[in-house]
C-alpha cells in the first residue's frame, strides 16, 4: 500500500504542479484524479494533502521570482528596493478579503461546493467569462503593463476577484488573472501578480489546513510524512515547467484556449458524476 501511495502522490504532484498555474482550476482535477487515484488514506488526511502540496508550487514561484521578490538583493539600488517592497504590501493589500472570507467560510464552502456538479458548473461560468473578456479585450491597449503600476486601488479589486476563488472549481490564478485584466491589467503582469499573490495565500491555506488535521486529533506517521513531503516535491518541480511554459504562451498567444478547456473539462466532470450517480 506504501509503494502504491507514493506512485499515487506523485501523479497528484504531477497534476498540482501544472494545474495550480495554469488558470483551469487545481480543485477540479484533483476531485476527478481523486476518483482514479485515491490515496490510501483517512479522508481528513486526502483533503489536507491536496492543500499542502501546494506548498511546492509557491515554492516555486519564490525560486524563479527570489531576486524580483527580494527587497535586500545586494543587485537594487535603494529606489529598486523601495519598489519591490511597495510591491509587497499591494500583494499583503490583496490578500486580506480572500484571508478573511476563507477563515470563516473554509469549513462549509469545502462541504457544500467540494463536490463534482457545482465545481463542473464553476469551471464552464468561468471558461465562458475568459472567452468573453478575451474578445471584448481584443482592440484594447492594458492600462498597467508594468509591476510599478499597480496601485492599491487595482490590489484591492484584484483581491476582491481572488475571494471568487474559494469557490472550488474557480482557480486562484484564474480569478485573479481575470479581474486584473479586466480591470486593465496586461495579460503578463496580471498574471505575475497572480503568482505572487500565491506565496502568501497558499502558505496560509497551508497552514491552517494542517492545524485543523492535527486538531482534530490526527498526526503525521512516517508513511503519510514520505508521500506528503513527495507530492510536494514533485509539485515544485512541475510547477517551475508550468511556470516558464505560460509565460513563453502568453508572449504569443492569450487565454481563449484555457476557456475553452475549462469548459470542456466541465463537461466532462457533469457526464461522469451523471454516469457515476
Amino acid at each position: 500500500m506504501f509503494f502504491t501511495n507514493v506512485i499515487k502522490a506523485i501523479i497528484l504532484g504531477i497534476i498540482e504542479g501544472v494545474t495550480e498555474w495554469l488558470p483551469i482550476s487545481s480543485t477540479g482535477h484533483l476531485i476527478l484524479a481523486d476518483e482514479f487515484v485515491r490515496l490510501e488514506t483517512s479522508p481528513a488526511f486526502m483533503s489536507m494533502f491536496n492543500v499542502v502540496i501546494q506548498l511546492g508550487a509557491i515554492l516555486a514561484v519564490v525560486v524563479l521570482y527570489f531576486n524580483k521578490l527580494n527587497p535586500f538583493a545586494s543587485n537594487k539600488n535603494t529606489i529598486q528596493k523601495n519598489e519591490t517592497w511597495q510591491l509587497w504590501f499591494r500583494v499583503i493589500a490583496a490578500i486580506i478579503p480572500s484571508g478573511i472570507i476563507g477563515l470563516l467560510l473554509d469549513d462549509w464552502l469545502d462541504a457544500n461546493f467540494h463536490k463534482f456538479l457545482p465545481v463542473a458548473i464553476v469551471l464552464i461560468i468561468y471558461g465562458v467569462a475568459f472567452i468573453l473578456v478575451e474578445r471584448r479585450n481584443q482592440n484594447r491597449q492594458p492600462k498597467v503593463e508594468q509591476l510599478n503600476q499597480i496601485t492599491y486601488k487595482f490590489a484591492l479589486i484584484i483581491g476582491l476577484f481572488q475571494v471568487l476563488a474559494l469557490v472550488p472549481g474557480t482557480s486562484r490564478s484564474g480569478a485573479t488573472i481575470l479581474g486584473a485584466i479586466l480591470i486593465g491589467g496586461s495579460r503578463f503582469v496580471s498574471t505575475e501578480f497572480s503568482f505572487f499573490l500565491g506565496i502568501p495565500t497558499m502558505f496560509g491555506a497551508s497552514l491552517i489546513k494542517i492545524l485543523k488535521f492535527i486538531g482534530t486529533g490526527n498526526s503525521f506517521d512516517f508513511a503519510g510524512t514520505v508521500i506528503l513531503l513527495i507530492g510536494t516535491v514533485v509539485s515544485f518541480i512541475v510547477s517551475i515547467l508550468a511556470i516558464k511554459f505560460l509565460l513563453n504562451y502568453l508572449k504569443k498567444n492569450d487565454f481563449t484556449a484555457f476557456g475553452w478547456y475549462r469548459i470542456v473539462l466541465g463537461f466532462v466532470l457533469i457526464l461522469y458524476w451523471m454516469i457515476a450517480m
